[in-house]
Parts: structure tokens; C-alpha cells; sequence
């Protein structure tokens, strides 16, 4: 039985309707194009090797330019986590976050961790060296904002973040949360990552046991602005994390 393709939507050069668009084949590469056929027939005529069961589309130059790879794979740099802790420090204007998993084996190596899971309350303090860099970089009028997913019912991993915002949110985070069921309606990805600057993806990769273990850095034209596009949708839909605390606790935070 032959396996549906893992397509991905890399952009549309539409206004509106959403054609003519551009998608890939996560596994293959290969790039699918659709957008108004071609029909008359005198135009049809001059296409050179043509064959039968072909469509012939028409979409803009621009289309191809924007959003069809540049490179046969993705050009990326991978770095260790010392560099990618810098680069919080480093950001000029913004700094946001996809947040998709649902454990961070990190959080649980905190002593933190230990109070949520036997009390259900944490004593959060602000002496780790991010809050220092965080509180700095908003205290200059930067931005640094994130989008949680959370299941239904949300995982242990994920009520621990939801405390963690506030902390977070007094070092100027603004955090709001997105269930995972709007993110599939929405087609949102399964990528972790941190977008800086509108101009820097700095992906996460996670090995088998929920371990962040390097960063790959993109900064590929294309990809950035469909990480914008992911930015722009999630943040639309999502609630800030107060609210949706309340919503989880009935009404209490």
C-alpha cells in the first residue's frame, strides 16, 4: 500500500485564494507546484516534452524565486549549546519560541521539578544566568515571546511550563499557550524552535530520550519567512498563558 507524501506548504505568491502555491516532499525533496492550467491550445502546442497525463500550470516568477529551494538540501550550521545560550544575549529586536514537545528532559534535572511533582508548588527564583540576560535584553525594549502547545489532558512537562511562565513572564517573556489539537487545524509543525530577528532560526533537536543535545542554525531566505508565517498564525490564535491557566483550574491561577 503506497504511503500518503509528508508534504509541506513553503508559501503562496497568492492574495488571496490561496493558488498558485508551493509545497515539498519532506522525505524525497521534490518540489509540487499548482496554479491555473494551462489551456489554450496554441499555448499548449508550443510545450516542448510534454507528455500525456501532464498539466501544464501558469504561476507567477515571483512564486518560484520565493519559495522554491535555493539549495538541493538545506544549508544549516549546526553549534553547540554554549553558543546557542549566547545568543540570547546577542538578539537585537525579537526573540520567539515554538515550543511543540511535550517533555524537556532538562526540566526535570531542576530542583524545581521535585517541587511540582511532589506539591504542586514551586519556589521559583531568578538566579539562573538566562533571567539575568532576559530581564536585561526586555529591560531595553527588546521582545522575547513564546507559544506553548499544550495537550488534552495537558502532560505533566507541560503544567510545570505553565508555572514557569511566571517566573518568566517577570523577566518580560510575554507567553501565551496554543492546544495541540488548534495547532493541527492550523497545520502548524512539529519543529521546536527559537526564530531571532525575523532573519535567524535556531532549530532545536532533541534526541530519543526528550534530550536537547545541538542547534541547527538556518538562516535560508525561504525558510525564515515561513518560520514568520508560523510566528504570525501561532501567535494569532494563541491565549495568554493567565488565561489559560484560569481556563485549566476553573477560574483560579
Amino acid at each position: 500500500m503506497r504511503m500518503a507524501r509528508r508534504l509541506r506548504l513553503n508559501g503562496t505568491g497568492s492574495g488571496g485564494d490561496g493558488c498558485p502555491s508551493v509545497h515539498e516532499d519532506l522525505d524525497s525533496g521534490e518540489v509540487i507546484v499548482h496554479g491555473p492550467p494551462l489551456t489554450d491550445t496554441e499555448d499548449v502546442a508550443q510545450l516542448q516534452h510534454l507528455s500525456e497525463g501532464e498539466v501544464a500550470v501558469v504561476v507567477p516568477r515571483d512564486l518560484l524565486v520565493d519559495w522554491t529551494p535555493k539549495e538541493r538540501t538545506r544549508q544549516v550550521r549546526t553549534i553547540e549549546l554554549d553558543e546557542f545560550s549566547a545568543l540570547f544575549g546577542k538578539f537585537e529586536h525579537t526573540a520567539w519560541r515554538l515550543e511543540t514537545r511535550r517533555r524537556y528532559a532538562s526540566d526535570e534535572q531542576d530542583d524545581t521539578w521535585r517541587q511540582f511533582v511532589e506539591t504542586g508548588q514551586i519556589e521559583w527564583t531568578f538566579d539562573h544566568p538566562y533571567c539575568a540576560t532576559i530581564r536585561r535584553q526586555t529591560g531595553l525594549g527588546k521582545r522575547v515571546e513564546r507559544v506553548r502547545l499544550v495537550d488534552d489532558p495537558p502532560t505533566t512537562g507541560q503544567l510545570y511550563l505553565l508555572d514557569n511562565a511566571k517566573r518568566n513572564s517577570q523577566l518580560g517573556e510575554d507567553i501565551r499557550n496554543l492546544y495541540r489539537s488548534d495547532a493541527d487545524r492550523m497545520k502548524l509543525p512539529v519543529e521546536d524552535f527559537w526564530l531571532f530577528d525575523s532573519r535567524l532560526i535556531a532549530l532545536l533537536k532533541f534526541d530519543d530520550d526528550d534530550q536537547l543535545t545541538h542547534v541547527d542554525l538556518i538562516t535560508e531566505p525561504a525558510e525564515v519567512v515561513r518560520c514568520c508565517m508560523i510566528r504570525d498564525a501561532a501567535w494569532h490564535h494563541a491565549v495568554p498563558w493567565r488565561e489559560f491557566a484560569a481556563q485549566l483550574d476553573g477560574g483560579a491561577v
